[in-house]
């Protein structure tokens, strides 16, 4: 069903008759970790990488023994309950192998999760064309007075998700849905496939050209220089660099010679060229899709399940902020570019994209005297870690324990695994942390669900179960785990997704946590980006490394004026890749466009910047794959956040009754309440507005925060 297909990486559970499921076997372990040998994330399956296989049998088998229950039409309460477990059972197995896919070190494990991974695709299309399970759910929802509020909620979503795949329709149409869901997964898989194997590089000669703060990202390479006096041919020492997101944007900040910094973001936002054709195909696929689903365009069929709704909501909300930011990222520009200016001492020279990220870091260094490597001094990781958990204390009353992994448990030795405890609740859920890089990891931070929650009988709830994933740098010497500012805010914000998860108590994991709509869904995580600014949070954890002397507030207030010296700008790049987003998903051009020109043309009309010949950045932008006509999202969230922060927390970040408010009125809700009423009852009817059937953030709380009309 597509209720399947959209809720593993999140979910669906309950028990029809006694059955030693997939999840008791992980509570065992969990209980007992520090005597039972186990599998993989407490998996008994998972001992050895073929358990992947078994693990995928049995939720095949434990799935068809609750299509066939359904199909005997039992009574309504029964029928989403028995969906609830077949989506619980199917997406235990997705999403372990979405982590294991992206993090193990073992390749034998990462190969059978991927055979896994299309092994349960292939199923999930033969769930999501189950027309008794597609009956079945017609039947509860016609029968929502006999229904919690919830369970009724959960048949209106199964239905509308089934249609979403086309269930609904007949003959050759359906046919064709079912051919283009499968093209697009697949060209989603080619496109970051792509994005792995062509990062692009550059070759700079000499080698002096490249500081020395760089060399942990070159390759040395050597060239002929011509003849020596002996007669012999001397070589030119230079370096290779690739040129994949986190190197360009080590290069272009610290390469102080322009011709390398020009070279590399050219090289680098012309990679991968593959791409291109695939995005192409992806746009197609997704238009045809919509179209046969009714819709003008797949930007149309992406919204309608959204706060938006349509097209036509969310544009105006971009072009509003768009029309609100460009004063402000107008004047950021002027300025920037009359640095480079006084720098350079060339009155004349225009401001290039390969400049913004080195001189915007150079005129904050010089405004406000921040050094990143002090900074960094007062957030050794360890510390970090602490802070979580006095947040976690102050706003819920909860804390986190070090808890011990079982024999098979973990995929990696720096993997830590921790319990969320209430002292009145009990444990609230588990959560892994895997928090340093290493070769052929996931290369950015994430939040990876394992478990959701859900009720498995009056008296019995399935814990959530979740892992934090992030990739800072790792050293022998513990002392050296350091982090920059950014990424404090980073695995802050990924934080916020996993407390959305451990908190949330829904009666069906198809709601738990994170799977709300998805413009909701960063709301939590950009909230708890405030707590890494604010002084009041940062001085009880933020310590020296080696004095322990606690951050200086002096210096924190440097960096939030620092942060703010460019907000706009980063604003306005923000709703420049949501139009993006928009644009190449939605009503197609007549003539038709290549997206290197609509993506120039974007450039040209909404940001400060040029765009420069050749380059296609968008095409390792992955958010337009799980995304799609969705980016605009993480404003909608930036917009909600801003509202929450400034009406709830800013007067005491860490007040108890703050946290029991977000916690009652918000996150345990998951997705098992309508949106709109989570976003009234926690900050009031003013934190939405309505537009022409859909409904847009207020934006009065961002706009006072960055201080625009």
């Amino acid at each position: 069903m597509a209720a399947l297909v959209t809720q593993c990486r999140t979910k669906l559970g309950f028990k029809i008759k006694p059955f030693i499921s997939l999840i008791q076997s992980f509570r065992t372990s969990a209980a007992a970790a520090d005597t039972k040998e186990t599998g993989l994330y407490g998996f008994d399956h998972l001992k050895t990488s073929e358990g992947f296989q078994r693990f995928v049998d049995d939720a095949i088998e434990r799935s068809g023994e609750l299509i066939n229950y359904i199909s005997t039409m039992p009574s309504s309460a029964e029928i989403i309950r028995a969906m609830d477990e077949i989506s619980d059972t199917v997406c235990s197995v997705v999403d372990s192998a979405e982590l294991c896919r992206h993090t193990h070190p073992d390749r034998e494990f990462v190969e059978q999760a991927n055979i896994a991974s299309m092994r349960m695709d292939e199923y999930l299309h033969y769930l999501n064309t189950n027309h008794d399970l597609y009956n079945a759910v017609i039947k509860a929802e016609q029968e929502g007075s006999v229904l919690t509020k919830e369970a009724h909620r959960a048949a209106h979503y199964l239905r509308v998700d089934f249609e979403k795949g086309g269930i609904h329709l007949t003959g050759e149409k359906l046919e064709r849905i079912n051919e283009l869901n499968m093209s697009i997964a697949q060209l989603c898989r080619r496109f970051n496939a792509n994005i792995a194997d062509d990062p692009g590089y550059v070759d700079i000669y000499p080698a002096t050209r490249i500081p020395k703060r760089l060399h942990h990202l070159v390759m040395p390479i050597y060239r002929s220089a011509g003849a020596s006096r002996t007669g012999l041919g001397v070589k030119e020492k230079g370096y290779r660099i690739a040129t994949d997101p986190a190197a360009l944007t080590y290069i272009l900040q610290w390469a102080s010679d322009s011709e390398v910094r020009k070279l590399a973001y050219i090289r680098g936002n012309s990679a991968p060229h593959e791409n291109l054709n695939v995005l192409d195909e992806l746009i197609a696929a997704r238009h045809e899709l919509a179209q046969i689903m009714g819709c003008k365009s797949y930007a149309e069929f992406a919204a309608h399940p959204n706060m938006a709704s349509s097209p036509d909501v969310v544009m105006s909300f971009l072009l509003e902020m768009s029309e609100v930011i460009r004063p402000k990222a107008d004047e950021e520009f002027r300025r920037l570019r009359n640095f480079k200016r006084e720098m350079t001492g060339k009155k004349f020279e225009d401001l290039e994209p390969w400049d913004e990220v080195y001189y915007s870091a150079m005129m904050k260094s010089s405004n406000y005297n921040l050094d990143s490597s002090v900074i960094a001094s007062y957030f050794p990781l360890a510390q970090c870690i602490e802070g979580l958990k006095l947040l976690v204390e102050s706003l819920f009353g909860a804390t986190f324990h070090r808890m011990p992994l079982a024999p098979g448990e973990s995929w990696h030795p720096d993997v830590l695994k921790m319990s969320l405890h209430h002292p009145e609740e009990g444990d609230l859920g588990y959560l892994y942390l895997d928090l340093y890089s290493r070769k052929d990891k996931y290369p950015g931070c994430a939040h990876f669900a394992i478990k959701g929650g859900r009720q498995i009988s009056k008296s019995e709830y399935q814990l959530p179960v979740v892992a934090l994933v992030c990739n800072f740098s790792n050293s022998s010497d513990p002392f050296a785990a350091r982090l920059s500012h950014g990424e404090l805010e980073t695995l802050f914000h990924e934080f916020g997704h996993a407390l959305h998860s451990l908190l949330s108590r829904t009666e069906y994991q198809h709601f738990s946590g994170t799977r709300v709509a998805l413009d909701l869904a960063e709301t939590p995580s950009n909230l708890f980006e405030y707590f890494a600014w604010d002084y009041r949070v940062l001085k009880r954890f933020a310590k020296h490394y080696l004095t322990g002397e606690i951050i200086p507030e002096k210096l924190v207030e440097s960096m939030k004026d620092a942060k703010r010296m460019f907000a706009a700008t980063e604003l306005q790049r923000q709703i420049f890749y949501a139009l993006i987003d928009q644009k190449l998903f939605g009503e197609p051009d007549s003539p038709p466009r290549d997206t290197i020109s609509i993506v120039a043309d974007l450039k040209r009309r909404y940001t400060s910047y040029k765009q420069v010949e050749g380059t296609h950045w968008h095409t390792r932008f992955s958010h337009l794959l799980n995304y799609g006509a969705g980016y605009y999202s993480y404003l909608y969230a930036k917009c909600f956040a801003a509202t929450i922060w400034k009406k709830l927390c800013e007067e005491d970040p860490l007040s108890l009754d703050t946290g029991t408010a977000i916690r009652t009125k918000f996150l345990q809700h998951g997705g098992a309440v309508e949106p709109v009423a989570l976003l009234k009852d926690l900050v009031g009817v003013d934190s939405v507005r309505y537009y022409k059937g859909g409904v847009m953030p207020n934006l009065r709380a961002v706009c006072e925060e960055m201080e625009l009309k």
